[in-house]
């Protein structure tokens, strides 16, 4: 039975994540957590187990869910906790570079399109973090990679890209 953590602070958000995945996903009966404060994520996952699949309200009190997603992500990279798929919830277009670099496996703009929604998570459910659609283990072709970030980081990003002639510059 997939059991869904659902982080943020307002009602709304918990109401429509929740009835669009309620029933069943991948054929089974879901269950939720509901947490209204990102500091009660790593805490309550100590004490509860680990969900399924996390979905991340960006605007969440008191610790982001940018901040919330990266210690998520801290404590499955230092073994503490295994993968688990991240859903983020934006509130525009433009934050998608947010959750992007917090590690969130995929994000939509609120209002959420509840088919898109559904969709994604029962994407992740059978396919969690870690697994790829290519048979080298190289990630799918539109989803960013750490050099990608590195690239960007260390502000080469444009450098790379003119080199492939994907930019011109002056």
């Amino acid at each position: 039975m997939p059991e869904v953590l659902i982080a943020s602070d307002s009602d709304f958000v918990h109401a429509e994540v929740e009835s669009v995945l309620a029933g069943s996903l991948d054929g089974e009966d879901v269950t939720f957590r509901h947490l209204r404060n990102g500091r009660q994520v790593l805490p309550d996952v100590e004490a509860q187990g680990e969900p399924d699949l996390y979905v991340i309200d960006l605007q969440i009190g008191s610790m982001g869910g940018m901040a919330t997603a990266m210690a998520i992500r801290l404590d499955e990279g230092a073994g503490r906790l295994i993968p688990t798929p991240i859903i983020m919830l934006l509130d525009r277009r433009a934050d998608d570079f947010l959750a992007r670099r917090s590690g969130a496996d995929d994000w939509f703009v609120k209002p959420v399109n509840p088919v898109r929604l559904r969709r994604s998570a029962e994407e992740l459910l059978v396919n969690p973090p870690g697994a790829t659609d290519t048979d080298d283990g190289s990630p799918p072709a539109d989803s960013a990679t750490d050099d990608d970030l590195d690239l960007f980081e260390e502000g080469e990003w444009l450098e790379g890209a003119a080199e492939a002639g994907e930019v011109e510059t002056a």
